[in-house]
């Protein structure tokens, strides 16, 4: 099995380093006298529906029992008042400067010890959905928040007999044990306004306290899943990965990278207009091998905005459960759900994997592409990188936009250019080990990269259906690049209305602003945290190679 669910009596020492007394701490709760064990989804719906400010829709599931789910069941609604968003800047990481082990065990021994009065309900998922990476999950989530246990067991895969079977075939990984996350939506600590996410992800425990935003538990929990992945020979990806059956016999499989509403999920579900044949892995959540470049899903669902989605949308027929959206009767006084942002910013969705007809949970074939989805104005609409290093590099100073997706402490400006590295602010390991297992997939397998600007270039919207299209040249082949400029390491493919002008002064100083922009992103990593994710000297230097080329 691929990780320790239980520990031999005589393995039960201060020496066995699947303990820490963090994960001690968080784990013991579990078995606690106020704790009912809930061991299906259909009992988790019953919970959510009666739970108290549930909105129990008239929108049926879609075949209900392919999931898990009885007959009849309803897409449940539940809202979580002014908090619709991630909160970065509440997150602490075991191991990183500043985070001081004895203040936060005490801090986490003293919200255990306040949830006794109640009771608390503990499910179990799996993360991971091929026997090469399937690994399991508990919670522990307080009486009242039974849409959080409801939509986590949505998220992921609940466990049922065909998934204990892959289960016990599945590769095991020595030392890891299974995934802790401990919660309490009702902590509050005034150091800690925005909440807690403690990480202890070397021994895969975390709490999440403070926190009622369901997008903190499905993340909080990929974010141990990516850390097992990642000491165990795969590169972690928050990204959307498709493979072109074409009809040649080629396969090609493209990886997406952006951070919510980079354009993600809109070019992994794109359909093209039919005109290819079309295998999706997921929007949101996978691992590629460094061994073999295979690919493997970590989630059965999707986690997706319903900002584009109204009422009579036919993606709607997938729902299973709504996040922060409004409710209103239709003239058949019916309830239904009122989406497209009308209540808040980012209304969030759980969709039935059955969303995408085309679903598998394993790529065999190696990828192909990644492309790096960028908010860039000085960029154009599509680059290609040609040397592993700089193709790295780039995804390493992915620059973006922040989005309503995330919570952010006041001050913070919305509009400003920001710096993802890999799309990923989910990463509790040093950054440089992404950087290193994405320069490998690029210099020892070979696959291409891409840069697409999403965007504006300068103030010309780039528009879906112009980013879809170059796509599309790509994977057909009848794409024609050539060199940008004097770069040695870009390629571009020119786009009417969207070419570069090196003769324009004003521009030129954009492009250069945004490679010095990079640099300093990377400089800044060498002292930020005690330098944690600093990154190798090889990365300034290509960034650097850039700025002479342009001069």
């Amino acid at each position: 099995m691929a990780t320790i669910s239980g520990v031999k009596r005589e393995d039960v020492r201060k020496e066995n380093p699947l303990f820490s007394r963090f994960r001690v701490t968080i784990e013991t709760p579990f078995y606690g006298n106020n704790v009912v064990n809930v061991t299906s989804l259909k009992e988790a719906y019953k919970l959510a529906k009666n739970s108290p400010g549930t909105i129990v829709t008239d929108l049926e599931i879609f075949e209900p029992e392919k999931l898990g789910l009885d007959p009849g069941s309803k897409v449940l609604l539940f809202n979580d008042g002014a908090v619709y968003g991630r909160a970065a800047a509440a997150r602490r990481i075991l191991g990183q400067k500043g985070v001081n082990p004895d203040k936060y065990a005490s801090l986490l021994r003293e919200a255990v010890y306040n949830t006794r009065y109640r009771n608390l309900y503990h499910a179990q998922a799996f993360v991971g959905l091929h026997e090469d990476f399937i690994v399991r999950a508990h919670i522990l989530i307080p009486e009242g928040y039974e849409n959080l246990l409801y939509n986590w067991l949505l998220n992921f895969q609940p466990v049922t007999e065909t998934y204990i079977e892959m289960y016990r075939r599945s590769r095991i990984f020595e030392n890891e044990g299974d995934i802790f996350v401990f919660s309490d939506p009702d902590w509050s600590d005034p150091e800690h306004p925005l909440g807690l996410s403690f990480f202890d992800t070397e021994h895969n425990c975390a709490a999440l306290l403070g926190m009622r935003y369901f997008g903190e538990f499905k993340k909080g929990t990929l974010t141990l899943a990516w850390s097992i992945a990642s000491r165990n020979g795969y590169v972690a990806c928050h990204g959307g990965q498709k493979r072109y059956n074409l009809p040649d016999g080629r396969k090609f499989v493209v990886g997406v990278f952006g951070l919510s509403g980079s354009g993600k999920s809109t070019i992994t579900h794109a359909h093209h207009g039919d005109k290819y044949d079309v295998t999706i892995l997921h929007d949101d959540a996978f691992i590629i091998s460094l061994e073999d470049g295979s690919s493997v899903a970590l989630e059965p669902s999707y986690f997706d905005k319903t900002a584009d989605y109204p009422l009579t949308s036919p993606d709607n027929k997938y729902l299973l459960s709504v996040q922060n959206v409004g409710a209103t009767l239709d003239d058949k006084g019916r309830v239904v759900i009122v989406t497209e942002d009308i209540r808040n910013g980012n209304g969030r969705a759980i969709k039935s994997r059955l969303w995408s007809p085309n679903r598998v949970d394993k790529f065999d074939e190696p990828v192909s592409a990644i492309i790096w989805l960028m908010k860039d104005n000085s960029l154009p609409p599509v680059l290609k990188v040609t040397n592993p290093i700089l193709a790295s590099a780039m995804g390493a100073t992915l620059a973006t936009k922040r989005t309503s997706a995330e919570r952010l402490p006041p001050g913070v400006d919305m509009n400003a250019l920001v710096f993802e590295p890999y799309a990923n602010p989910f990463r509790t390991y040093p950054l440089s080990h992404d950087y290193y297992g994405f320069k490998e997939l690029f210099e020892s397998r070979n696959v291409a990269c891409y840069i697409f600007n999403t965007g504006y270039f300068l103030d010309k919207k780039v528009t879906k259906e112009l980013t879809l299209s170059l796509l599309e040249s790509i994977i057909e082949g009848s794409a024609k690049f050539k060199k940008w400029g004097k770069f040695s390491d870009f390629e571009i493919l020119e786009v009417e209305g969207f070419i570069p002008d090196f003769s324009d002064k004003d521009y030129k100083d954009l492009l250069e602003k945004r490679i010095k922009d990079r640099i300093n992103f990377v400089i800044s990593k060498e002292s930020e945290r005690g330098g944690f994710d600093k990154l190798p000297p090889e990365v300034l230097e290509s960034l650097e190679k850039l700025i002479v080329e342009l001069e």
